[in-house]
C-alpha cells in the first residue's frame, strides 16, 4: 500500500469510527461520567481527572474485563473520586484489582494524586514524564512510549465532541503523540507508517508525525483510524 492509499484508509476509518457508538463499552465512559457533571457543575475537573489516571492505568486487556475492573474502583470510591481520594483512606491490600494491578497500587495512585492536588489545581500542568513519575509513581525513562499517559491526555485535549472530552483547554491537540500499544505499533508497521520495531517514545512520535500530515490540525485523530484498521484486517 503506497502513502496515498494509506492517506485515503486512514481519513476513512477515522471519519467513520471517531464515534461515541464505538465507545460506550470502553474505559472512557468512566471519566465521560464525570465530565457530564462537571459541566452541569454537579463535579470537579478533579473528578474527571482522576477517573481518567484510574481507567487509563488499568486499560490494558479485554475491554470488558477492563469495564468491569473501572467498575469496581470507581465503587470503591463511592463514584466520587476527587472526595475519595482527599479523604486519605483507600482499600490497600495484595489481592487483585484487574489482572496483575492489585489494590495495593491503586492505594499507591490514589496517595499521589492526593499530594499532586494539595498543591495544585489541575493535572494539565503535567508533562508525560511527569505524569509518569508523579501519578503513576513509574521510574522517569525519556524513551517510554507512556501509552496510557498518552490516551489519556488525547481524552482530555481533543475537543470535536465526539469521544473525547476537550476540557483541557491550554493544550494544543496538534501537539499530542499516539498512544502507542501494541495493535496502534503493528498496523503501523504493516501500512508502512513506520519501521521501527521498538514500542518507544521515538516510535511514537515517527507515527505521529506521519499522521500530523494526514490529519494536520488534529493527529491524534489517527488513533480511531490505525484502531479500526486493527480491528477490521485491512492490512
Amino acid at each position: 500500500m503506497n502513502e496515498l492509499e494509506t492517506t485515503r484508509l486512514l481519513r476513512e476509518y477515522a471519519a467513520e469510527y471517531n464515534d461515541w457508538k464505538y465507545f460506550t463499552g470502553d474505559p472512557i465512559i468512566f471519566p465521560k461520567h464525570f465530565a457530564s457533571l462537571y459541566k452541569e457543575g454537579k463535579a470537579a475537573i478533579q473528578d474527571v481527572e482522576t477517573a481518567a489516571a484510574i481507567a487509563a492505568h488499568l486499560a490494558w486487556g479485554r475491554r470488558d474485563m477492563i469495564v468491569r475492573d473501572c467498575t469496581r474502583a470507581m465503587d470503591e470510591m463511592g463514584w466520587q473520586p476527587y472526595e475519595y481520594v482527599k479523604a486519605g483512606e483507600y482499600r490497600d491490600d495484595s489481592t487483585s484489582l484487574h489482572r496483575t494491578v492489585k489494590w495495593s497500587e491503586f492505594a499507591a495512585i490514589c496517595r499521589r494524586i492526593k499530594e499532586f492536588y494539595d498543591s495544585s489545581e489541575s493535572m494539565e500542568t503535567l508533562t508525560p514524564g511527569q505524569m509518569r513519575v508523579r501519578i503513576y509513581g513509574q521510574k522517569d525513562d525519556p524513551s517510554a512510549a507512556n501509552k496510557k499517559i498518552h490516551m489519556l491526555r488525547r481524552w482530555m485535549v481533543r475537543d470535536d465532541g465526539k469521544v473525547d472530552m476537550g476540557l483541557w483547554k491550554h493544550t494544543d491537540k496538534r501537539n499530542l503523540v499516539i498512544p502507542l500499544d501494541v495493535h496502534v505499533h503493528r498496523t503501523a508497521l504493516q501500512l508502512g507508517i513506520t519501521q521501527r520495531k521498538s514500542a518507544d517514545i521515538r516510535t511514537a512520535e515517527e507515527i505521529t508525525a506521519f499522521l500530523r500530515k494526514v490529519f494536520p490540525d488534529d493527529p491524534v485523530l489517527g488513533d480511531f483510524a490505525l484502531f479500526a484498521v486493527a480491528a477490521s484486517g485491512k492490512c
